[in-house]
């Protein structure tokens, strides 16, 4: 499997607070935004600040999710079938901004793989601006 590009999604509830400090006190310059996530250069990958919208504002004994580790790639379907058919669960989601396929690795850390091309038309959209 070819990897195109990875990143890491920190989900946050505090979102305005966040982008704020990775961008103007860490100095990371922003790829792209929109109005729930703003997406940093990260070293040769990326840094996804974006709002948790699973998070119902009541702490629970479930521990929250924070972050995922995110991989672009050219075919999200494929690679989802090929997990599926490797026994784990996946979340498949086809949406305006792009084809996701979240799942959970052996010790529960979430993951997903990404489209490269929306991925990729989004930043090049922001450097049009």
């Amino acid at each position: 499997m070819k990897i195109d590009r990875t990143g890491i999604i920190l989900y946050t509830i505090e979102h305005k607070k966040c982008v704020d400090f990775y961008q103007n006190v860490v100095g990371l310059k922003e790829l792209f935004s929109t109005e729930s996530l703003t997406c940093f250069e990260f070293g040769d990958s990326y840094l996804m600040v974006e709002i948790d919208d699973e998070f119902c504002g009541v702490q629970t004994k479930e521990k929250r999710i924070r972050t995922c580790l995110r991989m672009n790639v050219s075919d999200v379907k494929k690679i989802a079938y090929k997990l599926i058919r490797n026994n784990i669960e996946v979340d498949y989601q086809e949406h305006s901004w792009g084809i996701v396929a979240k799942f959970f690795d052996p010790d529960g850390n979430l993951c997903a793989f990404k489209d490269s091309e929306k991925f990729e038309k989004q930043i090049e959209k922001n450097k049009m601006k």
